[in-house]
């Protein structure tokens, strides 16, 4: 196979790089792959995506789904080699998707705003997916996808066929009791138990989140970086104050942490 390098490469160029690199004689790491070995490359390649759009970085981005669409090409020539699909059978699936489930701008169904836009792909979904109910609905959301993000999207299935409170304040109360159950699991010092109702906790957090139309893997992720910064910013004044953190008492910690949040 011969390479002929270009000034300028458009997306069948990289198909064919990556069919390159996978045949005899091109790059033994990169032949050595399946699917299951690059999985988490898809996953951590996403999550960079993600970064590039938290922090406005628009050359960082271009750069990022680039990886993203590497690892497409990637898994597709995988499959190609085995003839049962390539590239192009993922580009014509996802299109066909697009119109069969926009039926309010390629067919003639109406829909003049977001929610009658969602909610119509959601009853063609339904139908593509030969799915009768909403827990099957549910059960297709996949298990894969952090389980904040799980649970937030299990919850608006539910909610679709009026399974759900009438407001936050019902969900808070929820989340009340189930804090409560946490609490006589931990003094009744049984694991199983305590899992089970921690678990709970964190179904209801969602919950009250999504009332408030938070997203909760955002706010948890907002969450992390305050208290990084507030505990940068503890090591500081410990320091300072010549204060042993490993060997201060809760109490002192606690101390410089609420001189901090206050600052």
């Amino acid at each position: 196979m011969d390479f002929k390098e270009k000034t300028n490469y458009k997306f069948e160029d990289l198909v064919e790089i990556m069919k390159f690199l996978r045949a005899p004689g091109g790059c033994p790491w990169d032949r050595e792959q399946n699917h299951k070995s690059i999985r988490k490359n898809l996953i951590e390649e996403t999550y960079e995506v993600i970064e590039a759009i938290d922090t406005d970085d628009k050359e960082l981005l271009k750069e990022e789904l680039g990886d993203v669409l590497l690892q497409v090409v990637f898994h597709a020539e995988m499959e190609n080699e085995i003839g049962s699909f390539d590239i192009d059978d993922v580009c014509d699936g996802i299109c066909k998707k697009l119109i069969i489930r926009h039926p309010h701008v390629f067919g003639n169904v109406q829909a003049d705003t977001s929610d009658e836009a969602l909610s119509s792909w959601d009853n063609v979904k339904m139908q593509t997916k030969s799915q009768k109910s909403q827990y099957e609905a549910m059960e297709s959301v996949s298990k894969a996808l952090p389980s904040l993000m799980r649970s937030t999207k299990i919850q608006q299935k539910a909610a679709k066929v009026g399974f759900d409170w009438k407001d936050v304040n019902g969900a808070f109360e929820k989340l009340t009791e189930e804090v409560s159950e946490l609490k006589e699991a931990i003094d009744e010092k049984n694991y199983e138990h305590q899992t089970e109702e921690l678990g709970d906790v964190l179904f209801s957090v969602v919950n009250v989140a999504r009332f408030l139309k938070i997203d909760s893997e955002e706010a948890l992720y907002k969450a992390c970086d305050k208290f990084s910064e507030r505990f940068r910013k503890v090591e500081i004044l410990a320091k300072e104050r010549n204060i042993d953190m490993s060997s201060a008492t809760v109490k002192e910690l606690d101390s410089l942490w609420e001189e901090v949040k206050i600052n």
